[in-house]
């Protein structure tokens, strides 16, 4: 099971859903203080800022980023619950859950999980870059883009509500 959240509901959504595993996609500045029951070697901090093209000072998301993401939670067990945050539970995150149920789950189109990432979360707003750079990494020829475009932008919000994600080995 994928469990998204914020920063601030990190340690709550942690402790409720017995997650062992935490993905982390933040500034790379911003402390972040890893819950005690997840183990230094089940947590994967991807630092770099919410944005969509290079600005000066600001990291953009990259292909290593997503790489590393991808190793990390193609290599999850799923047998305890992943919990995924970013600053405010909208953009990176979201991107990042839809990474994973894709990931995941290769022979699942990619339609099925952009309209269940929606239902899920009003406010979810995927970072289109994320999605892009895993789109071309997993061969999936645009149609990731393609979904996350259909489902549009979430719902104006200044922090999603936690919410958790489901698809077979995506658990």
């Amino acid at each position: 099971m994928l469990h998204v959240c914020s920063l601030s509901r990190l340690h709550e959504t942690v402790e409720r859903t017995g997650a062992r595993h935490l993905l982390t996609l933040i500034n790379e500045n911003t402390p972040v203080e890893r819950p005690a029951r997840i183990a230094e070697e089940n947590h994967l901090f991807l630092g770099f800022n919410d944005i969509l093209s290079p600005l000066p000072g600001m990291v953009p998301p990259s292909e290593i980023h997503v790489i590393s993401l991808l190793r990390f939670v193609l290599n999850w067990d799923a047998t305890t619950p992943l919990v995924v945050h970013c600053f405010a539970g909208i953009s990176r995150s979201t991107a990042a859950a839809y990474i994973t149920a894709c990931a995941r789950n290769p022979d699942l189109d990619e339609e099925t999980i952009a309209q269940a990432l929606r239902a899920a979360s009003p406010s979810a707003t995927p970072n289109a870059r994320l999605v892009h750079l895993a789109d071309d990494l997993l061969g999936r020829e645009g149609r990731m883009v393609a979904a996350i475009g259909r489902i549009g932008r979430g719902a104006d919000a200044y922090e999603g509500e936690p919410f958790e994600l489901y698809f077979g080995s995506a658990e």
